[in-house]
């Protein structure tokens, strides 16, 4: 019977699929290999399918057992939800709390709400990490923080709740006295007219995006691992790449860089992008995090008020 199913018989069920071993997952959970089988036959009995084949020298899910198993999945992380919710109704003031945020966002908005959210927790220790590309989303995973901001849609995890925070733009610049400034004006430049010019590219400080490259065209590139060292190298003429406007607005103004109208990176070489504030759906928010949660969340929707009734945009840049 469906009722007799219990949340540990489910629970070794995905240990087994995601280590690919009884034994495997005998270690992860502390038990011996024999109790996490019964589990298991257990579980098959009140299901009334087969999960697993066990044929071959593993265990391999069987048809039903990989539609069942995203089932399992979900059941898992919706309890661990629960549990989450439940800790936070008890839980007090955190002792510290750790933010990790894209580098492509303005860390003065950051600052800004950090200011105002210690007004109310003066003693809550406070650590900030700027972190590229998939590094947010890796900081949650590990649990390295409690609230990240990400901007893109191209790391997701259901593990992860993605609240909208504000529009991002990007754009492409290279310095004055590079030679492809004096190429730009009169028509869009086409993949093969920056082929040959070096592209600064940022890497990924985590393993997220292993083997894929964002905004890449030219075919020569350097790999740099900061965001400061993009904007050095490129304000320093050593090659051309995409920056924030937050940074570079300044230097555009006065003559120092200049913008490229790269059409392989949409129309007038700009891409609109969005900011995320995210956190795990199964970690309870403590009270200083829902502050600053609040806080961020409620200066975007500010932002974006005035952004409809003035000129003035807030530009960001992948």
């Amino acid at each position: 019977m469906l009722d007799a199913l219990t949340l540990d018989q489910i629970r070794t069920f995905v240990t087994i699929a995601d280590s690919g071993s009884f034994r495997s997952a005998a270690r992860k959970l502390s038990r011996v290999q024999s109790g996490v089988s019964v589990a298991i036959a257990n579980l098959e009995a009140a299901l009334g399918v087969e999960l697993f084949d066990r044929s071959g020298h593993r265990p391999v899910l069987t048809a039903q057992g990989r539609v069942l198993l995203g089932n399992a999945r979900d059941i898992i992380l919706r309890v661990d939800v629960l549990r989450a919710e439940a800790r936070g109704f008890a839980s007090g003031v955190e002792t510290e709390l750790a933010v990790s945020v894209d580098t492509l966002y303005p860390m003065q908005d950051i600052a800004r709400a950090i200011s105002r959210m210690r007004d109310d927790f003066p003693a809550v220790a406070i650590q900030v990490w700027a972190e590229a590309m998939g590094g947010p989303l890796d900081a949650l995973r590990k649990k390295r923080c409690a609230l990240a901001i990400m901007v893109g849609e191209e790391f997701r995890d259901p593990r992860i709740r993605f609240e909208p925070l504000t529009s991002v733009r990007q754009v492409a610049v290279v310095a004055s006295t590079h030679p492809l400034a004096s190429c730009r004006a009169g028509r869009p430049l086409e993949a093969m007219d920056v082929a040959d010019h070096l592209q600064i590219v940022l890497t990924d400080p985590s393993d997220i995006s292993a083997g894929r490259d964002f905004g890449v065209v030219s075919a020569r590139t350097c790999r740099v691992n900061t965001q400061d060292t993009k904007y050095d190298l490129i304000l320093g003429g050593a090659g051309w790449g995409r920056l924030p406007i937050w940074r570079v607005e300044r230097d555009l103004e006065q003559g120092r860089l200049a913008r490229l109208d790269v059409s392989a990176l949409g129309r007038d070489g700009e891409m609109t992008s969005s900011a995320y504030l995210a956190h795990r759906r199964d970690e309870a928010l403590g009270p200083a995090a829902r502050t600053l949660s609040d806080l961020l969340t409620g200066a975007a929707e500010t932002t974006a008020t005035r952004n409809e009734q003035g000129p003035r945009d807030i530009y960001l840049v992948v």
